[in-house]
């Protein structure tokens, strides 16, 4: 392991104006379940390693009515998955982290952490994208946010400048009659990348399809919103049939790759299988909400 100076800023300010003048030779450490791995085995060599965790307010996990989900950037995924509001609201997202990795992975890897890792295979990226969820930046400059979806600009990319951070997560409040679904598949059903995901966040009231999100994972660079396949449900009455053909188009909107874990094919494939089966599951959900 190559030698590397460490820091512990005590405000956002301090900890963006170390990363100004390291000049993009530094790293944020959080959880560090990646970075950590990723510095003993030379693939990251950082001049230096910038420790959040003393900056007050950011292990902050907070649910409002009107606001929505606050994530900061130090929460956990083990306090989002054993979260009683996530788990009523976010049922998507609480599903996402619970595969996520080991428990002890999770007990120490942040949320925040998983997103600007910009894995095509992240967990979380997919049902934050659905339920159309924030970033919330800090630099020299000051605040700013964008959508997830804006956030992550290609495998392993994000949109930060080299002086900022990201502060917390934020996730609108889920309108009446909404149902949310994650699913992902893997060689293995537990603490494995996913091969293919979806997550669906679905508006439902008389019938009558309100809103909907699809996003899908593993299957593109970026998780890839179906586009074609929540004009097909948006504003029309849900059917079975419906759905099928909805699952049809997102097969068209993955543009999946071969790998070591599964061929092109294959994983376009189950993208239709997936999105029929999570649209049918935050189906379900909606008639409890």
């Amino acid at each position: 392991m190559r030698a590397f100076e460490y820091l512990e800023p005590a405000t956002l300010a301090e900890a963006s104006a170390l990363l100004h003048r390291c000049g993009g030779r530094a790293s944020v450490l959080a959880g560090g379940t990646d970075l950590l791995v990723q510095i003993k085995a030379s693939h990251r060599q950082p001049a230096r390693v910038i420790n959040i965790k003393k900056i007050p307010g950011m292990d902050v996990l907070t649910f409002d009515a009107a606001e929505g989900l606050r994530i900061g950037a130090l929460v956990t995924t083990r306090e989002v998955e054993t979260s009683d509001m996530a788990r009523r609201h976010y049922a998507s997202l609480a599903k996402a982290v619970t595969d996520f990795a080991s428990i002890q992975v999770r007990n120490r890897a942040t949320v925040v952490g998983n997103v600007c890792r910009a894995s095509p295979s992240a967990d979380t990226l997919a049902p934050l994208i659905a339920d159309r969820a924030q970033v919330h930046l800090y630099g020299l400059s000051g605040s700013r946010s964008m959508p997830v979806e804006a956030f992550v600009t290609g495998a392993g990319k994000t949109a930060l400048a080299a002086d900022e951070l990201v502060s917390r997560l934020t996730v609108p409040a889920p309108r009446p009659y909404t149902g949310k679904a994650y699913l992902k598949h893997g060689r293995r059903v537990q603490m494995e990348l996913a091969t293919v995901g979806v997550a669906v966040s679905i508006t439902v009231e008389r019938g009558q399809c309100l809103d909907v999100g699809i996003v899908l994972a593993a299957v593109g660079p970026t998780p890839i919103r179906a586009v074609h396949a929540e004009a097909m449900l948006r504003d029309r009455p849900i059917s079975a049939g419906l759905v099928l053909q909805a699952a049809h188009a997102a097969m068209e909107d993955a543009r999946p790759i071969s790998d070591v874990r599964a061929s092109a094919d294959y994983r376009r494939e189950m993208v239709g299988v997936l999105t029929r089966r999570a649209i049918e599951l935050a189906l379900q959900e909606t008639e409890t909400h």
